[in-house]
């Protein structure tokens, strides 16, 4: 079949990362050398165990299934529909195909020369990311795990705001600390705390840069047992290093740790490895050159005396969440951060709410009493400005002062309430404030409170549970926090049934595994034809995180992803699926945070037309993990006998 105009060609192209990411002349020659396939439907692309075809093919119209044959089944692994990449194994591996690539309908493929696209990319750092990232879904992540879910955005790798400042400006760069690579773990490990560093280069007789040391490896290569202290250095550390000259710009770093899927970038003299060490920067050091400390919002906010300064510190942490977002800062960090800035904001209130009423006369009571969070920012999962979840317990006290005590604290609520939500933090729709009689109870209550739900576990009690399950003290007496903690855990010790119920209420919202050209969307109300990202994603995952933690007896953990990483921890066999399940929630944590900071709202709702090509990419990847997860749930606790 003869091409058809290359001018078409290039047309459609445009339109699809990575080639959206090149240059119109790199375009025009991909266009002009397109093979144009017409398939019939079961047509074989490409088959398993064969050797790559010199091209990587894109869908221009139909349908194309991705299998694996196992034990002579075929095993489907991806579905590709227009704008798809697929048969990259030429471009990045010489190794037979790891999958076969069938046509299900009558379909149109642009077959483009590996090597001309090779050739093309090899200058185009996004670009290349964009075909990293595509590979590594399409196979499972076998490049690197961590690339899962990065640049979920087809952003700019940096805002054009961002100031490229010189590295060699940068205070950290100018003072390596080195050891010998004969030095043990343990001296190493000394020198990196006397000098309060998270890296250490290893170096030779010449100081040439020959593997680096962190804190990540010593936590996972040595305090796990697997190493031991009086080791050389050498057996653990990383190599080789990545080097890079020092006059280069922070852009140039974040692209490279980007590309490369790393933390800390060696400086040498000539940016070769065969050259003295000048220096190390950081991840943390790009966030610190920005001018932009969370810890300097957390000291405004304590300082702050009026809702008005709480809500414009809040928006400035907003500002640099959205940075942090498209600069593809790790989600573990920017949750932490956020959570620290939400915490202090918190309390911060309650403390000038409580001033506020000793000026208003009001008698505090001489009680312990407790501030709970629930929901998204008790797991410190809450990047956005969402609706308010949260609970107030307080010490028994007599009969006689129970009314006074809860007129006080009902009082502080409701007034710290108001502020959240002038601070921009919505009123719950469903009323799940300590504001409210029902979320405001002693100690005594509260355990009655969760006793009854446990014990009568009707659907709407099990949904009770799903919510206050993942209380956080935030301000007050914790310990009134880990009674509860403890009283809860004590209760399903004793009514074990109960985990069986909440098990059948995690598996109420199946994966959406029809995404395939069309999103599973809401059929009617105010949200209709729009994809519900905590629904039908977001909330599969966290239920099923807190199901498994709490049959495992786990308490203090909250936090999905670490609940995950527990899980893995504790069930080697099932640790791949706990991974997947971890990185899968935190590409839904940072799209939704991205798509609310563009729309101005909670992001729980996308309109399937607005997605690009790379964000259907990591959405379809990161729904994968939930059916296995789910069939996990249904043999643990037996659900098959029940459905």
């Amino acid at each position: 079949m003869e091409n058809i105009i290359p001018s078409r060609i290039f047309e459609f192209l445009i339109k699809y990362p990575p080639f959206s990411l090149l240059s119109e002349s790199d375009l025009i020659q991909i266009s002009e050398n397109v093979i144009i396939q017409y398939l019939q439907p079961l047509e074989i692309i490409f088959s398993q165990e064969s050797d790559p075809k010199p091209f990587v093919y894109i869908v221009q119209e139909g349908a194309i299934h991705l299998f694996r044959e196992e034990n002579s089944k075929s095993v489907l692994v991806d579905q590709c529909d227009e704008g798809d990449l697929f048969g990259l194994q030429s471009l990045l591996e010489e190794q037979p195909y790891l999958l076969t690539a069938r046509a299900e309908e009558e379909s149109l493929v642009y077959a483009i020369k590996s090597d001309l696209l090779k050739s093309l990319i090899e200058n185009q750092p996004k670009a290349a990311w964009y075909i990293a990232q595509n590979f590594a879904v399409g196979i499972q992540n076998r490049i690197n795990p961590k690339l899962y879910g990065r640049n979920l955005q087809n952003q700019p790798l940096l805002e054009d705001t961002f100031k490229l400042v010189e590295i060699q400006s940068i205070e950290h760069s100018k003072k390596p600390v080195t050891c010998l690579p004969e030095t043990t773990i343990q001296e190493a490990a000394k020198i990196m705390r006397e000098h309060q560093v998270g890296s250490i280069i290893i170096v030779n007789s010449e100081f040439h840069p020959i593997g680096i040391l962190t804190d990540r490896d010593l936590r996972n290569k040595v305090v796990t047992g697997e190493y031991d202290l009086n080791e050389k250095v050498s057996t653990i550390m990383s190599q080789p290093v990545i080097t890079i000259p020092p006059h280069r710009t922070v852009a140039d770093v974040q692209i490279a740790m980007m590309k490369y899927g790393i933390h800390h970038l060696c400086l040498t003299e000539n940016g070769h490895p065969d050259t003295k060490v000048i220096g190390i920067i950081s991840e943390h050091d790009l966030l610190v050159v920005q001018g932009n400390n969370p810890a300097i919002f957390v000291r405004e906010i304590q300082r702050s005396k009026n809702a008005d300064d709480l809500l414009k510190i809040r928006e400035k942490a907003e500002t640099l969440l959205y940075k942090y977002l498209i600069q593809e800062v790790s989600i573990n960090f920017i949750s932490n951060m956020m959570t620290e800035v939400n915490d202090a904001l918190i309390s911060r209130i309650l403390e000038l709410m409580e001033l506020e009423m000793e000026e208003e006369g009001w008698e505090k009571p001489a009680v312990k009493w407790c501030w709970l969070t629930l929901g998204s920012e008790a797991r410190k999962e809450q990047l956005l400005r969402t609706d308010q979840d949260n609970a107030l317990v307080f010490e028994d006290v007599s009969e006689k002062d129970y009314e006074k005590t809860k007129a006080y604290f009902l009082t502080l609520a409701k007034k710290t309430t108001e502020v959240l939500n002038h601070c921009g933090f919505e009123y719950c729709p469903g009323d799940m404030m300590a504001s409210n009689p029902n979320w405001c109870l002693s100690l005594s209550e509260w355990k009655s409170q969760f006793t009854k739900w446990i014990v009568t576990p009707t659907r709407k009690n099990v949904m009770y549970c799903s919510i206050f399950f993942d209380f956080r003290p935030v301000y007050g007496a914790f310990s009134l926090g880990e009674s509860l903690t403890t009283y809860i855990f004590e209760r399903l010790e004793k009514e074990s049934k109960f985990l069986t119920f909440l098990a059948q209420d995690a598996l109420q919202n199946p994966p959406p595994l029809t995404f395939f050209r069309n999103f599973v969307v809401e059929r009617s109300g105010e949200h209709k034809d729009e994809f519900d990202i905590k629904g039908r994603a977001m909330m599969p995952l966290a239920d099923a995180a807190r199901l498994l933690i709490l049959n495992e007896k786990q308490p203090q953990i909250n936090n999905t992803f670490h609940r995950f990483d527990r899980m893995a921890e504790l069930e080697p066999i099932n640790k791949e699926i706990f991974e997947q399940a971890a990185d899968a929630y935190e590409i839904l944590v940072r799209y939704r945070a991205l798509q609310g900071l563009r729309n101005g709202d909670s992001g729980r709702y996308i309109n399937p037309e607005d997605l690009t090509k790379m964000e259907r990419l990591n959405l379809r990847n990161s729904f994968r993990p939930i059916r296995a997860l789910q069939d996990v749930l249904k043999v643990r606790f037996r659900l098959n006998l029940l459905m």
